[in-house]
This record gives C-alpha cells, structure tokens and sequence, in this order.
C-alpha cells in the first residue's frame, strides 16, 4: 500500500504536533534541555509542512522560531 501525499503530509502535521506538545510539557516540568531538542524537532518538521503545502506563512514563522529558539538556547 503507497502512502498517498496528503496522508504523508498528514502524518508528519500530526508527528510535530505531538512532539511540540511534549516539548510544551517538557518545559513546563522545567526538563531544560530535552525541551529545547524537541521543539527543535517540531520547528524542523513543521518547516517541512510548510515546504510540502509551499506555505510561505509556515515557512517564515518556523524559520523565525528556529533563529530565535537557537540564539536563546546559545545564550543560555
């Protein structure tokens, strides 16, 4: 069975949904770094929606998190 586009794009919606829900939680536990890594892992994949959609909106607020989550943690 061949997974269809729109399901792909489903999927991985859903995958960085779940993971920055994790790293929300994470944070909220104050499990500094592991939340950093995976609101990483969302940002990248959301990016990756917006590239599949061709979403500049999701593409610009995503590469916005990824500098601004990257200079912070840098910093920290």
């Amino acid at each position: 069975m061949k997974i269809s586009d729109v399901e792909r794009v489903d999927l991985v919606k859903w995958v960085a949904t779940i993971i920055q829900l994790i790293g929300y939680g994470m944070t909220g536990m104050n499990l500094v770094p592991y939340n950093i890594y995976m609101f990483f892992i969302g940002i990248f994949l959301w990016f990756a929606v917006g590239c599949m959609w061709k979403d500049k909106a999701i593409i610009v607020v995503h590469v916005g998190a990824f500098i601004s989550l990257l200079i912070g943690y840098l910093n920290a």
